[in-house]
């Protein structure tokens, strides 16, 4: 458990983690968000990590819930338990949020609705100020990109539910795409190509762990690592109903993933297309960068260079940059209330 006497906290409230920052520590808490219950007893069992381990093995009466999926908020109940559950892991009593600042990132996908419901799970836990503030924001701020002043910049967050695409200058969202193919669509053509080609059914967690070790945007035979790397994926078979393990390469999984990354990749032309030609000038010049989870595909930063003619970079932060962005926002609350949407009460 965290002690601290700093009062400003920042919450990534992700589709595939969460991310809890406290001003003056940095990021106490990255977990899954995932949740797991018990239907029968209504209670409990786990929450992150190990509430994770249980998807696709619990019995019937042990609900695993992904309380957010693509991006919005699919059961607010389990939201809120979740985020409850994970702010009493950093703070040493909820009274302790009494005279706390609380800013949470949000996928751009979640409607006012949501975000007010969001925003009031916080104040019942005691919160003086909840801002919202959507993830392209908070990523460009956690990137440190110079999103005061008139020169363009963009920034692409390429979370687990969506990919969120924007343009910012002046403080402000000039132009943004939000689309719903990211991480958990990854996965999902990952599952679907491995058994088309293969005749085998893997789960979720699987497909996730070869989308790590093997997932690419770029077909290279001249890459020692294209050619050598394998990664053996296990699952059961389709024909006997039996467990079989089968060895993919990265040529495997680059045809699996190269559906979904290129609706990625029209995205970013899309939201380039929609800029103002001053805007697009100053792009050219500041170039792309790359945030979340997906962000780390290897090869895509090159492939959206080439598509596109812009340079693209991986942010250093890339996993942190939305929850680093969302507790750093509170260093200027004035400039804060411009970036957030904020519901005094």
């Amino acid at each position: 458990m965290f002690y601290f006497n700093k009062k400003d906290i920042g919450i990534d409230l992700g589709t595939a983690n969460t991310l809890v920052y406290v001003k003056g520590r940095g990021i106490v808490l990255n977990q899954p968000s995932v949740i797991a219950v018990d239907a029968h007893a209504k209670r409990i069992l786990a929450v992150g990590a190990e509430a994770k381990k249980m998807i696709g093995k619990a019995p019937k009466h042990i609900k695993v819930i992904r309380p957010l999926e693509d991006g919005v908020i699919s059961n607010f109940e389990m939201t809120a338990e979740m985020l409850r559950e994970y702010l009493s892991k950093v703070l040493d009593a909820v009274s302790k949020l009494s005279r706390i600042r609380v800013v949470i990132g949000v996928p751009s996908g979640v409607t006012e609705v949501e975000k007010r419901a969001v925003e009031e799970v916080v104040r019942q836990m005691g919160a003086k100020d909840v801002y919202i503030l959507e993830e392209p924001m908070a990523a460009a701020i956690g990137c440190g990109l110079p999103i005061d002043g008139p020169v363009g910049c963009m920034v692409a967050d390429i979370g687990g539910g969506t990919s969120d695409i924007a343009i910012i200058a002046l403080e402000g969202i000039v132009t943004s795409t939000s689309l719903r193919h990211a991480g958990d669509k990854l996965n999902e053509s990952i599952i679907a190509y491995v058994r088309r080609n293969f005749e085998l059914i893997i789960g979720e967690s699987m497909a996730e762990e070869i989308k790590i070790h093997l997932g690419c945007a770029i077909r290279d035979p001249k890459d020692e690592w294209f050619r050598t790397e394998e990664f053996n994926a296990s699952g059961r078979d389709i024909v006997t109903g039996l467990p079989r393990t089968y060895a993919l390469t990265p040529a495997d999984v680059y045809d699996a993933l190269a559906e979904p990354i290129s609706v990625i990749i029209d995205g970013v032309k899309l939201t380039l297309e929609n800029a103002p030609p001053a805007i697009s000038a100053d792009i050219a010049g500041t170039g792309i960068v790359l945030t979340g989870g997906g962000a780390l595909i290897r090869g895509l930063d090159t492939l959206i260079e080439r598509e596109t003619g812009i340079t693209a970079r991986v942010a250093p932060n890339a996993l942190e940059a939305v929850a680093e962005g969302t507790g750093t926002s509170l260093a200027n609350i004035d400039k804060l209330e411009r970036y957030a949407s904020r519901n005094k009460r």
